[in-house]
This record gives structure tokens, sequence and C-alpha cells, in this order.
């Protein structure tokens, strides 16, 4: 399982990376402590407190996954 985390500056930014992710053939969950949704649900993400950056999980060992969503990860917690 893979670990990183992401942060959104704004709703487009959100959108963007739901698109990204929509396109791969992998399970995202997304969220921290007990609250954790699927990571491709446009209503689940919104629920989550977007102001902290939100912990992302996937089951892939496939590099070009953090290529794509890079523009999203950042490295606080």
């Amino acid at each position: 399982m893979q670990q990183v985390y992401v942060k959104f500056d704004d709703v487009e930014q959100v959108r963007s990376f739901i698109r990204t992710i929509d396109k791969m053939d992998v399970d995202f969950n997304l969220g921290t402590g007990n609250r954790t949704v699927d990571a491709k649900s446009l209503i689940g993400v919104f629920g989550l407190d977007l102001t902290a950056p939100q912990l992302l999980s996937y089951d892939s060992d496939d590099s070009r996954i953090l290529e794509q969503i890079s523009p999203f990860l950042t490295s606080a917690k």
C-alpha cells in the first residue's frame, strides 16, 4: 500500500485531482483519522476538511501514479 499526502487550494484543484485519478484502474482512499472516503467521489472528498492535508492511500507500485498526482502532493502532515 502506498500513502502520500495531498492538499488542495481550491475547488478546481479537487475536480482536477478526481478527473486525474478517475482514469486509473486503482482504488484510492482519502482522509485522515477515522474519516476516510473513496477519493474518486466528488461528494465524499468535499465532505472532508480540505483546509488540512489529507492522506491518500492506494494499492499500486506504478510510479506513473505519483507523476500524475504530483501537482497535488504535499510534504506537510
